[in-house]
């Protein structure tokens, strides 16, 4: 038995006993839910509703959003994600070449034409 953990299927051993680990850990969270929640729910809580905040659901769901909002948000991931690119480049840009540095501020010049783009259209201005 102990030689199919020290051969081949031996790398898997510590994989397998973090999978088994993982599985206890949310097993036992369902199980202290479970003898922790309570057992009847009353009609006055709202229990039974759709939404559980406190406030009925009335007027209906609409709500106009101003397209600006979501212009707002697409922006930002736009240069978050692009701000996450140069993080490797400064840890790494003394040991660069001089092509690394030139194709970054290449970069960086991309990022500030768009940034500028959309200062011109007046897309950053909160109204």
């Amino acid at each position: 038995m102990w030689s199919i953990v020290d051969g081949y299927l031996g790398s898997y051993a510590p994989l397998g006993l973090l999978a088994l680990v993982g599985v206890l850990i949310v097993g036992g969270g369902f199980f202290a839910n479970s003898l922790l929640r309570p057992r009847r729910p009353n009609a006055a809580a709202g229990k039974r509703d759709t939404y559980e905040c406190g406030l009925d659901p009335v007027p209906g769901g609409w709500a106009q959003m101003q397209i600006r909002y979501y212009l707002y948000a697409y922006l930002y991931v736009l240069f978050a994600v692009e701000a996450v690119f140069l993080f490797p480049w400064a840890v790494v840009y003394l040991q660069a070449g001089l092509a690394v540095i030139a194709e970054m501020a290449i970069f960086v010049g991309v990022l500030a034409l768009g940034l500028l783009y959309a200062w011109r259209k007046r897309a950053l201005t909160w109204q």
